[in-house]
Formats: C-alpha cells, sequence, structure tokens
C-alpha cells in the first residue's frame, strides 16, 4: 500500500488535536463549571436553576438559593476554590435576610481570634464554626486566604 498523505488541521478532532485556544477555553471553562455545580450540589445546598459560568479565573452563579445563608455559602465555597479570584454572584434568594459579613483569614488567625474581633468575646468562635459548615469541618482547620462568612449575632 504506501505512505499516503494528509491535510494535518483537517478531519474529526479525535485526539482534541486542531482546536482553537478559544475552543479549548471554552470546553474547560464548561467542565470547571461542572465541577462547582457538582460540589454545591455535594455540600446539600439548595439552589434552583442553578447556573454556573466560568471566564478566567471569574465565576458567574445564577439561581435562586433557598435562603441568604445558602446564597452566601454557595459563594464562599466557589470563591475558596483554587483558580477562583472573583466570583459574580447574581444569585436571588427565596427568602429576604440579613447579609452575613465575610472575613479574610491572615496568618495566626483563630476562630476563637476572629470572634473576638467581631464579637468581644472569643467563645462565640462556635457561631463562626456553625455559619460556615460544611465547608469547615473542623474549627481548627482554617488557612490563611480562606474567606469565611460572620453572620451577626442573633439577639
Amino acid at each position: 500500500m504506501g505512505l499516503f498523505s494528509f491535510i494535518k488541521d483537517a478531519g474529526a478532532k479525535l485526539f482534541g488535536v486542531g482546536k482553537t485556544s478559544e475552543e479549548e477555553a471554552k470546553e474547560l471553562a464548561e467542565k470547571k463549571a461542572e465541577k462547582l455545580r457538582n460540589a454545591i450540589e455535594a455540600m446539600g445546598f439548595k439552589v434552583t436553576d442553578l447556573d454556573i459560568e466560568v471566564d478566567g479565573d471569574t465565576v458567574t452563579i445564577y439561581g435562586e438559593a433557598e435562603n441568604q445563608e445558602t446564597k452566601e455559602k454557595v459563594v464562599l465555597l466557589v470563591g475558596n476554590t483554587e483558580g477562583v479570584a472573583n466570583v459574580d454572584d447574581k444569585m436571588d434568594t427565596a427568602i429576604e435576610e440579613a447579609i452575613a459579613q465575610f472575613y479574610t483569614v491572615v496568618k495566626g488567625d483563630t476562630l476563637g481570634k476572629i470572634a473576638k474581633e467581631f464579637y468581644g468575646d472569643a467563645m462565640k468562635y462556635p457561631v463562626i464554626f456553625e455559619a460556615n459548615k460544611p465547608m469547615l469541618k473542623s474549627p481548627d482547620l482554617i488557612y490563611p486566604g480562606q474567606v469565611l462568612r460572620i453572620p451577626a449575632l442573633e439577639k
């Protein structure tokens, strides 16, 4: 038979070869969005009509969260993901509630130290821990750069 020559950049894209960088970026963005959707669902967060768009290091989230706490936790889950620098929150909530503050952990922080700063009482650290579950597994496992929800104390 012999050697046959073909045009290298024509034909079926079985190997992903020949895709433009724009096509590759779009596929990667879709994969990232799917992984983020899966993580949100795995945490048990209820968001109706959840839609996620990834554009570089910015993630836009659409949908209706069951409440403000869920909305904030979804934003934190997505934002505390490696490779995400910005979260554009376009979600609505079914119930209007007070908005929590966000705090970025710095080296040397503990939940007790953060509670002392926000509530005036280090022993209120369980409020912050509970407000960040299930993303936090232990009050001792926080890291610099992580963003936490700091809800207002109930009166």
